[in-house]
C-alpha cells in the first residue's frame, strides 16, 4: 500500500492549492498525505463512525485544516455543494457497482473542469474506460489492486 500511495502521488504531481476529496477515507491516510503535499481544502468522507477516533488521532499530527464528514459517500455526493480538483475513491473491495460513483460525481458536477478522479479497485473488477464526460487516461497495477485515473 505504501508503494501504491507513493506512486499515485507521483502521478498526481504538485498538489499546491488544489482541493482534494477522499471518499471512503478509512484511516484518513490518503487525505493526510494530500495535505502534506500542500493540497488545500482536504475533505475526508467516511461512513463508519467507529473509525472516527482513528481518523481524529491521525489528524492530530497534521497542521493544515482537514474536514471530516461522517456520511455514506453516496449521501455526501448527492448533497455536496462544493467542487474539488481531485477526487479519490477507495471503496471496499467487496462493494458492488463501484463505478457508479464516478457517474454520480459527473451528474452532480462536484469535480472541477480540469479535475481528476481516481479509484482503487481489485484487479478482478470490471471497469469502464469512458464514463461520460470522463475518460480513463492512466491505469496502474499493484499486486491485487488497480488504480484508474479519469479526467474530462
Amino acid at each position: 500500500m505504501d508503494m501504491m500511495r507513493e506512486s499515485m502521488f507521483s502521478i498526481l504531481g504538485d498538489l499546491s492549492g488544489l482541493s482534494f476529496l477522499d471518499l471512503f477515507s478509512g484511516s484518513g491516510i490518503v487525505g493526510i498525505e494530500a495535505a502534506s503535499r500542500n493540497a488545500e481544502n482536504v475533505t475526508l468522507v467516511e461512513k463508519d463512525r467507529q473509525k472516527k477516533s482513528i481518523i481524529l488521532s491521525n489528524l492530530s499530527f497534521v497542521e493544515s485544516k482537514i474536514d471530516l464528514i461522517l456520511y455514506p459517500a453516496i449521501r455526501f455526493i448527492k448533497t455536496c455543494k462544493s467542487t474539488f480538483d481531485i477526487i479519490y475513491l477507495d471503496p471496499p473491495f467487496n462493494m458492488k457497482n463501484k463505478m457508479d460513483y464516478i457517474s454520480l460525481i459527473a451528474e452532480k458536477e462536484i469535480l472541477n473542469p480540469d479535475g481528476i478522479i481516481f479509484i482503487h479497485i481489485p484487479k478482478e473488477d470490471k471497469y469502464i474506460e469512458e464514463i461520460k464526460p470522463f475518460t480513463l487516461y492512466d491505469k496502474r497495477k499493484y499486486g491485487r489492486s488497480i488504480l484508474l485515473f479519469y479526467h474530462r
